[in-house]
């Protein structure tokens, strides 16, 4: 049985820095006695050429003897912190005061032990290597943090980003439509009350009547397309098929919506933005795809998640070349809509070829 342990277990390397072979040989034979169910692997140097020789190496612990006439662990110490290595090193000695220690300590030895106690020497090692990897998983965990921390600065500047966009798109909608069209309504109010036969003056009020309605239905595609009234008051799916309806039919697409799962009575932020990637995937492919038929495919997830799968038979496009990391008129589209999904705690994934079409799917 021990035997078998110890082949389970990977061997535990030590780089003895130790002039006196048998002093080595001591430490080998207590640690086999003290933990038979480990294997130890214990390299001897004796001075600081043959030490920093020895670093090239892997090695779990240092064990370095703290009476040496070549070397000393101070030295050892000042060469580890130089190479930047984070390689625990005990300090062995026959005998050791307590100012020694405390010194030995402070300058960055794991901990000492007297030559007369190895029989504790396979529970230090085993502590110090446990500490070793508790710093390393905080080191990671603190570049994992570190990376999160850039990735949600990059996302909020691209928050504020999309949110000038998206005002400067409905500054120009509202400037260049709705202002012209109502200017155009005052204009020919104020023409009817100049007239003076009856009949212009009926003429320019049936004008301006004919503009207001027609500033109303502007009104009412903005509002729609920031957020269908649909979509409070029937739910997700009458939104999309209300957000199918208005772009596929004036641009003769087939288009179909299918669902699964059930959707929650109460939805959350998510089902919003669910609509919003189904407005702009459509708008591209109206304006791009040259397709004939569009599919959304909604699921309802647990924990109010949502997917939504856009598909489209038009030419597809060559997604290297037009997501190249720079935003641009021709693809300002796709980045806003990857934009919206992360800054939702989703993620957007697009698969295209040339001549084969779109699918972009979400998970929201």
């Amino acid at each position: 049985m021990p035997s078998r342990a110890v082949q389970d277990h990977p061997p535990i390397r030590l780089l003895c820095v130790e002039d006196n072979p048998d002093d080595v040989e001591l430490m080998g034979l207590a640690l086999e006695r003290a933990d038979p169910t480990r294997r130890y692997e214990l390299h001897r140097v004796d001075n600081a050429a043959s030490f920093v020789a020895a670093l090239e190496g892997e090695w779990d612990v240092i064990l370095c003897d703290f009476n040496l006439p070549r070397f000393s662990p101070y030295a050892a110490l000042q060469i580890l912190v130089t190479r930047r290595s984070n390689i625990p090193l005990i300090v062995l000695t026959r005998a050791i005061g307590e100012e020694a220690a405390v010194h030995v300590l402070r300058c960055g030895a794991k901990d000492y032990l007297t030559k007369d106690k190895l029989g504790t020497l396979p529970q230090i090692i085993g502590r110090v290597l446990e500490e070793r990897r508790r710093a390393r998983e905080k080191e990671k965990l603190d570049a994992e943090l570190q990376s999160a921390y850039a990735r949600l600065k990059e996302l909020s500047a691209r928050f504020v980003l999309a949110q000038e966009r998206e005002r400067s798109h409905i500054s120009r909608e509202l400037h260049d439509q709705l202002g012209q069209t109502l200017t155009a309504v005052v204009i020919h109010l104020h023409a009817s009350q100049r007239a003076h036969e009856p009949e212009v003056a009926r003429k320019y009020s049936d004008t301006a009547a004919e503009l207001a309605n027609g500033a109303l239905q502007q009104l009412k595609t903005l509002s729609f397309s920031l957020r269908p009234a649909q979509l409070d008051l029937l739910g997700l799916v009458p939104a999309v098929q209300s957000a199918m309806q208005r772009s596929c039919e004036p641009a003769g697409l087939a288009w179909e919506v299918h669902t699964r799962g059930e959707e929650p009575k109460r939805l959350e932020e998510n089902a919003a933005v669910a609509v919003r990637l189904v407005q702009e995937a459509l708008t591209n492919i109206v304006r791009h795809a040259r397709a004939t038929q569009v599919q959304v495919r909604l699921r309802f997830l647990p924990q109010g998640r949502i997917g939504v799968l856009v598909l489209d038979d038009g030419r597809g496009f060559d997604k290297a070349a037009v997501l190249n990391g720079q935003q641009s008129e021709k693809n300002i589209g796709l980045y806003g809509m990857i934009e919206r999904t992360e800054l939702a705690g989703g993620r957007l994934h697009i698969r295209t070829r040339r001549g084969r079409g779109v699918a972009i799917r979400a998970v929201l």
